[in-house]
């Protein structure tokens, strides 16, 4: 790692914290500016990153000096000042993935885990895994793991160990998946999200030849369609539903709290106990024990840890409850997650009462018609949802459809759904809606603020009694 310093715009964000963690435990020097430690939000993230030596500075421009390194994130504009006065010092500037696909490329062994869903808690799962088994990874994860959370380590979206064991989830949606080239390449799935599918197919065929294992899920068509271009010593492909898979699934049973079945690859078999709940999260523990294989952990040693996986924050979590009321928080926010989410969610009894926060006007854009058909399907009679306004940071996005635009979508789909713009009073409906046995859903991506919000209902329902 360079001797200057390393500084970090937007330094807050769900991928920009966890790799200043890991840069900073090198030893190297590290610095940040983030839009909302000026904003004044989430200012327990902001006390960790000074915790671990991180200096903080106003996105002004003012923490930037001759010698350092600037470190963006894609929400970072070339207009910000902090960009604006790298240019003028003519200081190295990198996106964060070009940065982060440097220490992934360079490390002697390397997991990249690419898709449209489960990449983080594919990769928290591979990191509890080689953890589990002492091999002392570094994870970079785009999401809390709650296995490695700590008193001093309350964001523990990354876990520092030997550099030369490297994991990480990496992104399509910009296209900086093809500066990835990873000993082990997993795809979970391709569907609509960022970009159009015959880019995201290209894209994902290509990360998948540049790696020296290819580990794909054959359930899913997309992923199986292009398992064909792999060269079969190089294809390892996993699933519940395919024959041809070197990791089959069998007897899956689900329970309220997770899952059982049994992983077959080849002579061998062990059965699976996992904590987290879904036939999602099965088949993203199906993925997790390939590649971990892959790294020669046996199939003993990594089903054995996963019975001790925790899961990721904000991944289906349950805040807590209250007056026979849950509040759970999660994180989807395209199609096929959301299907994911209610599917798990309408498998247990309880009326279902969900806040969406969109995460922008482009994403109801490009994918609002199936964004209203996953909630107009995934909704029983009894269930309501309500949609604030989207995430709005500012720019010239076309504002054409909004909250109110995917609300009547819902409805003419059959759904219940109603648009109130302002989340606080969409608080007071839940709350004033919410009677035992219901579950209170926090849904939405992009705003941190999201989990504070869940856990203020938390409270407020508590206060009932």
């Amino acid at each position: 790692m360079t001797d200057s310093t390393i500084f970090f715009c937007g330094i807050g964000g769900s991928g920009m914290l966890p790799l200043a963690s890991i840069v900073r435990a090198t030893g190297a020097k590290v610095a940040g500016s983030d839009r909302s430690l000026d904003a004044g939000r989430v200012a327990n993230k902001f006390a960790y990153l000074r915790s671990l030596g991180i200096g903080l500075f106003p996105q002004d421009g003012s923490g930037l000096q001759p010698g350092m390194t600037l470190i963006t994130s894609a929400a970072v504009e070339e207009t910000v000042p902090d960009v604006v006065r790298a240019r003028e010092l003519g200081i190295d500037h990198l996106t964060r993935p070009q940065f982060l696909a440097k220490l992934l490329n360079d490390a002697q062994r390397s997991v990249a885990v690419g898709g449209t869903s489960g990449k983080s808690t594919v990769t928290g799962m591979i990191g509890w895994i080689l953890h589990a088994t002492h091999r002392q990874p570094t994870v970079m994860n785009g999401a809390v793991m709650r296995n490695f959370v700590t008193p001093s380590a309350p964001f523990a979206s990354a876990l520092v160990g030997d550099p030369e064991l490297f994991v990480s989830e990496v992104d399509e949606s910009d296209g900086s998946i093809a500066l990835y080239k990873p000993e082990i390449a997993i795809l979970t799935n391709v569907s609509l999200d960022h970009k159009e599918m015959t880019e995201l197919r290209s894209l994902f065929a290509s990360f998948l030849l540049r790696a020296r294992k290819a580990v794909l899920n054959l359930d899913d068509p997309e992923a199986r369609a292009l398992s064909d271009v792999i060269p079969t010593d190089k294809r390892v492909g996993y699933g519940f539903d395919s024959p041809g898979a070197d990791f089959m699934g069998k007897s899956l049973e689900l329970t309220p709290g997770g899952s059982t079945f049994t992983v077959i690859a080849g002579e061998e078999s062990q059965d699976v106990h996992l904590n987290v709940p879904g036939r999602h999260n099965a088949s993203n523990a199906l993925a997790a024990i390939a590649a971990t294989r892959a790294l020669g952990v046996s199939l003993e040693d990594a089903t054995g840890a996963l019975a001790r996986f925790e899961g990721l924050k904000r991944r289906l979590e349950t805040i807590g409850s209250a007056v026979g009321v849950s509040v759970i928080d999660d994180f989807a926010h395209n199609p096929d997650k959301i299907d994911a989410t209610l599917a798990t969610l309408r498998a247990q009894p309880g009326r279902l009462l969900i806040m969406f926060q969109p995460h922008g006007y482009g994403p109801l854009t490009k994918m609002g018609e199936e964004l209203a058909q996953s909630f107009a399907g995934g909704l029983a009679q009894d269930d309501h949802l309500y949609l604030p306004d989207p995430v709005y940071q500012g720019g010239s996005v076309d504002r054409t459809r909004g909250s109110d635009w995917l609300a009547e979508q819902v409805r003419e789909r059959g759904g219940k759904a109603e648009h109130i713009p302002e989340r606080a009073a969409i608080g007071e409906a839940l709350l004033a809606e919410a009677r035992d046995g219901d579950r209170i859903v926090i849904m939405g991506a992009r705003d941190d603020s999201l989990s504070e919000f869940a856990a203020e209902l938390v409270e407020r329902l508590a206060a009932r009694n």
